[in-house]
């Protein structure tokens, strides 16, 4: 069988399309994962208390903190996208994580304000969350709809792809800084350079995503369900969210674990230096960069679900025992190793997973479903990743148990991955029809 391969003016449009929707989802991580590259200092600055550990777990629980209002983002503003348009959503959620990116940048610490400091660094978090819980649907859903017949898990790759670029570009921001600056200077103030290079970023970004064009699909629809509809419609398919939520929990878990703990992990549990960790951290960024359009790709070849279940189980079969072995001798390559081989996984599984969970969700609720599902397991699971895994260090004394937890996330995508159907036809369960075919 061929795939009918559009004009090369056609496809070039639609790759600017992918860089503009993607774009704006670069804003969306990078300030997320360089809350937690800092979270240490930005608990001295805010939260400045006499125990060391009190003060990262409540710099942690911050950072977790806005992940609980991404529900609330995915139903209100997805709602919004699927009633008023793809385009539409994608400008105001870049509007309400900039506001957040500018306030951490420039808020005056404890010293200065006293109780409105972190009070206020909480209320940046929770705008930052709401903005977020609808981005990657909105993004991924976006990019599904403008996919090439064949291509669909290939393009919505894309949306974790650009994550991948925020990290690699946040932690040799991090790199730079632990070269340039002394750590009492990074403590002080230069945890908020990168906050202040993603302010400087924000005009380009809303330049790329002024341009977007809507997406054909959603034109066509001649029916834009109301909020209360798509409510209804929502509850009705309760049990696709939860299979939806099962499924991300492997990737929001194991994402988080390899790439915002990771500095955490290597400097405050295994006791290497934070360019060590940083760098561990953007080698990981780019492994996952790599292996998520490839795994997309194949997932558009030998469909989702076989791809789900065998990286689920390898997960399962592993993430524990590399963990186990990095804490017997933590050194900088067994760290290298072991996040490179989570990556492999994580890539793997996440590849077939996005685009997996937009073609569950019923069409006239796409977005708001998938970002629901998205949001939840991020706000109950993946977000709060590091303060789990250092709160299951701190009272078993075992630095291999965020390998337990991961096996965790791996058996609720497990179960979601024997769940979901599976057609007889391997194009139709990679989202491509026989008319397309």
């Amino acid at each position: 069988m061929k795939t009918i391969q559009p004009p090369a003016t056609d496809r070039a449009a639609k790759i600017k399309n992918v860089i503009r929707v993607s774009s704006g989802n670069f804003l969306e991580m990078y300030d997320f994962i360089v809350f937690g590259y800092y979270a240490a200092p930005i608990g001295r600055t805010f939260f400045p208390v006499h125990n060391p550990y009190a003060s990262l777990m409540l710099s942690l629980a911050t950072f977790g903190a806005g992940f609980l209002m991404r529900p609330v983002g995915a139903v209100v503003l997805g709602a919004y996208i699927d009633r008023y348009g793809r385009r539409a959503g994608l400008l105001l959620t870049l509007a309400l994580m900039s506001v957040g990116t500018f306030t951490i940048a420039c808020l005056p610490g404890y010293s200065t304000l006293g109780l409105l400091a972190p009070l206020l660094i909480l209320v940046s978090r929770l705008l930052q969350g709401f903005s977020a819980g609808v981005e990657l649907g909105g993004v991924s859903v976006y990019l599904a709809e403008i996919a090439t017949p064949g291509h669909k898990g290939f393009y919505v790759s894309w949306q974790s792809a650009s994550q991948q670029v925020a990290v690699m570009v946040s932690a040799l921001l991090g790199v730079m800084l632990s070269w340039l600056l002394p750590p009492a200077t990074i403590d002080l103030w230069g945890w908020r350079v990168p906050f202040l290079v993603g302010c400087l970023i924000i005009p380009v970004l809303f330049v790329l995503r002024r341009s977007l064009a809507e997406t054909e699909v959603f034109q066509a629809r001649k029916h834009h369900p109301t909020i209360p509809q798509i409510i209804r419609t929502l509850a009705t398919n309760w049990a696709i969210v939860l299979i939806g939520m099962m499924m991300v929990a492997m990737t929001t878990i194991s994402f988080y674990l390899i790439t915002a703990y990771t500095p955490t992990f290597g400097q405050s549990e295994l006791h290497l230096t934070s360019v060590a960790s940083l760098v561990v951290t953007l080698c990981v960024g780019f492994s996952n960069f790599i292996w998520l359009p490839v795994m997309g790709s194949a997932s558009d070849r030998f469909g989702r679900k076989p791809l789900l279940i065998a990286f689920t189980v390898l997960a399962l079969l592993t993430a524990y025992p590399a963990m186990l072995w990095l804490a017997a001798a933590p050194s900088f390559m067994r760290l290298l190793s072991v996040e490179l081989w989570l990556s492999f996984i994580y890539g793997s599984y996440n590849g077939a997973m996005v685009v997996a969970l937009t073609e569950i969700m019923p069409i006239d609720v796409r977005t708001t479903g998938f970002s629901l599902a998205y949001s939840l397991a991020t706000a109950l699971l993946g977000g709060f990743t590091p303060a789990i895994c250092t709160y299951l260090i701190h009272i078993t004394g075992n630095r291999a148990m965020p390998g337990l937890w991961m096996s965790f996330a791996a058996v609720l995508g497990l179960v979601a991955a024997l769940t979901i159907p599976r057609s007889e036809n391997p194009l139709e369960d990679a989202g491509l029809t026989r008319q397309e075919a």
